[in-house]
C-alpha cells in the first residue's frame, strides 16, 4: 500500500477507503477492525480524520440520502439504512432536511415516478395492485405516498 514496511496504518487504510466514497465513522470502525487494528488506534485515527474534515458523518449522510433518492427510495428505507450505518438520529434528521430543502424533494412525486418506471398499469387484479403496493413499501414509501402513486398511475391509465 503506502508504507514502506508492508504494514499499513489505520490512517492509510481509512484514507484509501475515503478516497473512493464517503463512509460513516461506524463503517470505518468496522473496516479497520477487520484489518485487526487496535480499538484505541482506530478511535485516535478517526478522531484526527474528523478534526481534519476528511471524515464527516453529516457529509456521509447527505451524500447517502442524495444517492438513495436518485435510486427512487423513500424516507423510511433511507432512515433505516442510515441507522444501520451508525448515523445518529440528529445527524440523520439534519441530513434529510438539508437534502430535502436543497434538492426540493417531493416524496409523493418520487413515489409516483418510482412506480411509473417499474409499472405502466395499475394491474387487472387486486393481487397485481397489491404487488405494486409492496414494491413501493419495500422502497420505503409510506401509505399516503403509495396511495398517491397508485392514484396517479390509475388516472394516467384511465385517460
Amino acid at each position: 500500500m503506502f508504507s514502506s514496511g508492508g504494514e499499513s496504518t489505520p490512517r492509510e487504510v481509512a484514507i484509501q477507503l475515503l478516497a473512493r466514497r464517503e463512509y460513516s465513522r461506524a463503517e470505518l470502525v468496522r473496516k479497520l477492525q477487520q484489518k485487526s487494528f487496535e480499538n484505541d488506534d482506530i478511535t485516535a485515527c478517526l478522531d484526527v480524520l474528523a478534526e481534519q474534515a476528511l471524515q464527516s458523518d453529516s457529509r456521509f449522510a447527505e451524500s447517502f440520502v442524495r444517492s438513495r433518492i436518485a435510486r427512487g427510495q423513500g424516507v423510511i428505507r433511507i432512515k433505516g439504512e442510515l441507522r444501520q450505518r451508525g448515523i445518529d438520529q440528529e445527524t440523520l434528521a439534519a441530513a434529510l432536511a438539508a437534502v430535502e430543502e436543497r434538492e426540493d424533494v417531493d416524496w409523493f412525486e418520487l413515489a409516483r415516478e418510482t412506480l411509473a418506471r417499474r409499472y405502466t398499469s395499475l394491474g387487472e387484479s387486486p393481487k397485481e395492485r397489491a404487488k405494486r403496493e409492496r414494491f413501493l413499501a419495500s422502497r420505503g414509501f409510506n401509505f399516503e405516498q403509495i396511495r398517491y402513486a397508485l392514484t396517479c398511475l390509475s388516472d394516467s391509465f384511465s385517460q
